[in-house]
């Protein structure tokens, strides 16, 4: 990157209450979800999340002059949306009835592993190289700690919860290697808006062919729950969106994506001061490993990405 193209710095202490926001808040967003689908169906706590923040923000970029994304970005729009929404958050809202939200957040971390392999698999852009492969073998091996009895102790991850959390992880890196090449709208934020508006309609109508409408019962609903959602709508997808978009014009792409290794530590500990989960050696070791496995290809140079 050239001085030219660099990212013009903001102040200091925008820039620390931005990398706050998003590594606090993203990171407490597994424990917020836990509680609200203690009570709430989880396709439709998903559905209802992403309808009201992904409306509120496309309704407000649409205020301020910005331009709504064509027939063909729509298109596109819809596919990224099934992805990531649908298949990845309506999943992730559903295994946290099964799996504690700090080793839900973890086994999610393996995020940048399945990016790199859809790399290689859908785009050709990488080729499996000694290091790389390393590298996704520490991460899947801390996965396959936290989900396999051993001498460590403590219960493993419940087996379909695991999977279906892997299946997240899955489904988000197939989007992320895709965005790459479908036409999508030139604003980050009208982008993201309608992604979450229409993965919001789609999470409705799965949440209704799943049956959890009739299940739902509003007033039954505790406040800890209905706080749960105000949390995931305004904290965690338009406060903390907002501050992902302004650093990614303002730092790095690389020191923004940092956010990835915080955001499970958050989680775990959250989890286990507020949630009661477990915190013993296999939640410990799991998390290390899988944290070294995306650091270590997060932080490995392209050249050695490609060739080992």
């Amino acid at each position: 990157m050239s001085v030219a193209d660099a990212p013009a710095r903001g102040p200091a202490w925008k820039s620390l209450l931005a990398f706050a926001t998003i590594y606090l808040v993203w990171g407490s967003t597994f424990y917020a979800i836990r509680v609200g689908v203690e009570e709430v169906p989880p396709f439709l706590l998903a559905a209802l999340r992403f309808l009201i923040a992904g409306g509120a923000l496309y309704a407000w970029l649409l205020l301020r002059g910005v331009r709504s994304p064509t027939w063909r970005e729509w298109k596109s729009t819809v596919v990224i949306a099934f992805l990531i929404f649908v298949l990845d958050y309506g999943v992730l809202f559903w295994a946290e009835r099964r799996v504690p939200s700090g080793i839900a957040a973890v086994v999610v971390g393996t995020i940048p592993a399945f990016t790199a392999l859809s790399e290689i698999v859908l785009l050709g852009t990488q080729r499996l190289g000694v290091r790389l492969a390393a590298a996704l073998a520490i991460g899947f091996g801390g996965v396959a700690v936290l989900t396999v009895p051993s001498h460590l102790g403590g219960e493993p991850v419940d087996p379909a919860g695991a999977v279906a959390l892997l299946f997240c992880a899955v489904a988000w890196s197939i989007a992320a290697a895709l965005s790459r090449r479908l036409p999508l709208p030139s604003s980050k934020v009208m982008s993201a808006a309608s992604q979450m508006l229409a993965g919001g309609v789609m999470l409705a109508f799965a949440a209704s062919a799943l049956g959890e409408w009739p299940a739902f019962h509003p007033a039954a609903v505790s406040r800890a729950a209905w706080i749960a959602l105000a949390y995931l709508v305004v904290a965690g997808s338009i406060v903390a969106f907002t501050a992902y978009t302004w650093l990614l014009h303002h730092h790095s792409p690389t020191k923004v994506g940092t956010y990835a290794y915080v955001n499970p530590v958050i989680a775990v500990l959250i989890g286990y001061f507020l949630g009661g989960e477990p915190l013993g050696p296999r939640t410990i070791v799991g998390t290390v490993l899988v944290l070294g496995g995306v650091i270590a290809i997060a932080t490995m140079p392209a050249r050695a990405r490609a060739s080992g």
